[in-house]
């Protein structure tokens, strides 16, 4: 197998910043090459009954509306496999911190779990200037992050296990559907930081390869509310369909102002790829009903792994809560960890990589199984549909699982945006 770690992730904001202006190369995460300096030496206790891990997730800031619920998840996982026994015979331990929206937070809060409260993993972030802000921080002290929401791609780090999706699992099947419902211009809406700008060169890539036409490309600042012009600027464009990277309660603000101007799904659909149900609910479902969104679960899957998810999850924290696809697969995230300490027999980092490879669970969207070459999953691709009752609805779906390709080397088109050392 080929090795599809990569050097220099100490410059991943860096060349983000390049793919940005550029169109060009961007660096992926993974063991810096030419760093001398030690990795901090494991404080994590096997010694007795339990074993701690951490839950870190934004529970106050911009991203609350989304990551609350994630942290939820986790928590249910944990309750559940501590119910039936534990990992290694031992009761997991949950410390959880808060985010609070901001990367820097992020890191610090990484490095205390680590350091001060020695747990053997974390789960949690949410945006992709979050996880980069704590990538190195997990390298330097060779801990393990299971990060759980859809992303850019274009990285690849040893310490860091992708159970969202990356590009080739949702980004590209979401222009692909909309290529093949006749769309042939589109307008780009995000968020001002990594992800969107990463994932809209990216479509701007693709566009190009098939003669779509981008009428235009705007930004607001992270939790930014006035969206005014810009949905002038849409509306006034004519494009048959806007792409949407908004992230956190900026896409209640968008969608309202959205509505206002009487724009509709049926006559400008909105292809989201950050709106699950829990937002739905914050933006109005008569602000949002008939638009898009493209994930890899829905509440509404149907299969019994997923009902008792459902009912598992309502009767923990109330029958008016909803699933969604970060929740579940920050859920899996929980589940595939403890299956590879249970394959490896052990919790040491380097024992867990070693064993990761072809871990498998059967999740809620189905089955997801980790690929030890670049550690995401293979999984289904769904492009949802909102309805009245404010859940997303499958209009498509993928095959079957799609194997991960974080790096975009299955795409002729993406090959001046593939991660050069």
């Amino acid at each position: 197998m080929q090795n599809r770690f990569k050097p220099t992730s100490r410059a991943l904001a860096a060349s983000a910043a390049i793919l940005i202006a550029a169109g060009s190369a961007a660096a992926c995460g993974g063991a810096r090459a030419g760093d001398e300096t030690a990795a901090a030496e494991s404080c994590v206790d096997t010694s007795g009954d339990t074993i701690k891990v951490g839950a870190l997730n934004s529970l106050s800031g911009t991203m609350a509306i989304s990551e609350t619920t994630v942290n939820d998840a986790i928590h249910l996982a944990v309750d559940e496999i501590n119910a039936a026994g534990g990992v290694m015979d031992k009761q997991i331990e949950l410390v959880d911190e808060d985010g609070a929206s901001e990367p820097t937070v992020f890191a610090e809060k990484a490095e205390k779990l680590i350091r001060e409260d020695c747990v053997a993993s974390v789960f949690g972030g949410w945006t992709s200037a979050s996880r980069k802000a704590m990538l190195p921080v997990f390298e330097d002290n060779d801990s393990l992050l299971y990060y759980p929401v859809q992303y850019e791609g274009l990285e690849a780090s040893e310490n860091i296990f992708y159970t969202g999706a990356t590009t080739n699992q949702q980004i590209i099947p979401a222009l692909d559907y909309l290529a093949e419902t006749g769309v042939k211009s589109i307008y780009l809406v995000g968020s001002d930081y990594v992800f969107p700008r990463t994932a809209n060169a990216i479509i701007n890539a693709y566009a190009a390869a098939h003669d779509i036409e981008v009428l235009g490309e705007d930004y607001v600042q992270l939790g930014g509310v006035d969206f005014s012009t810009i949905v002038q600027q849409v509306n006034a464009s004519g494009a048959d369909a806007v792409f949407n990277t908004l992230n956190g309660d900026s896409n209640v603000a968008f969608f309202r102002e959205y509505s206002n101007v009487g724009l509709t799904a049926e006559e400008m659909p909105v292809m989201s790829v950050s709106i699950a149900e829990e937002e739905v609910g914050g933006i109005g479902v008569e602000n949002i009903e008939g638009q898009l969104a493209a994930w890899n679960y829905y509440q509404t899957v149907e299969s019994d792994v997923n009902s008792t998810f459902v009912e598992a999850f309502k009767a923990a924290y109330g029958a008016d809560r909803v699933t969604s696809d970060p929740m579940e697969a920050a859920y899996n995230s929980v589940y595939l960890w403890a299956a590879t300490v249970e394959k490896a027999e052990s919790f040491a980092v380097a024992d867990i990589q070693a064993n990761a490879d072809g871990v498998s669970f059967e999740s809620p969207e189905g089955t997801v199984v980790i690929d030890g070459d670049n550690h995401h999953v293979a999984k289904t691709a769904r492009i949802g549909e909102i309805q009245s009752d404010g859940l997303l609805y499958t209009v498509w779906e993928s095959e079957g699982p799609i194997e991960p390709d974080p790096f975009l080397e299955g795409y002729d088109w993406a090959a001046d945006l593939t991660v050069t050392e």
